[in-house]
C-alpha cells in the first residue's frame, strides 16, 4: 500500500524502476477520486533546458527514505503521455494515460485529481 498520508513530504524524491534506474523527480501525485488514493505520480523527466512530467502508475510502489520505487520500467516510461512543467493533465487526455499502462479506464467519468 502506497501511504497517501505523506505526500507532500515525497516531492521532489527520485522515482526508480524494479532495478533501480532513475526516472526521475516526483513533482506531484494525481489521486484516484473515487478511492481518494495515491493512483500516478507526475515525475519530472528529460533533459536540462527539455523537461516534461510523465505519468508513473502508483499501483504497488514503495516508499524509501530517499526514493519511491515503482513496479513498470524506465522502457515503459519513456514513451508515456507527458504534458509540460508547467501544464496540466486534462480530462481528454486521461484515457490515453491509464491506456498506455493497460490499466482500465471509464470513459465520461472524471478519474484523477492533482494532489
Amino acid at each position: 500500500m502506497f501511504p497517501a498520508e505523506n505526500i507532500r513530504d515525497w516531492r521532489g524524491a527520485n522515482v526508480v524502476d524494479p532495478e533501480g534506474s532513475k526516472i526521475g523527480s516526483l513533482e506531484s501525485v494525481y489521486v484516484d477520486t473515487t478511492t481518494d488514493e495515491p493512483f500516478f505520480a507526475a515525475v519530472t523527466t528529460g533533459i536540462i533546458g527539455r523537461h516534461k512530467l510523465t505519468f508513473v502508475p502508483l499501483t504497488g510502489a514503495t516508499v524509501a527514505p530517499d526514493h519511491v520505487r515503482v513496479t513498470v520500467s524506465k522502457d515503459l516510461v519513456k514513451d508515456a503521455p507527458s504534458i509540460d512543467t508547467d501544464g496540466e493533465l486534462t480530462a481528454e487526455h486521461e484515457p490515453e494515460v491509464f491506456s498506455h499502462y493497460s490499466l482500465p479506464y471509464t470513459p465520461g467519468v472524471r478519474r484523477l485529481a492533482r494532489r
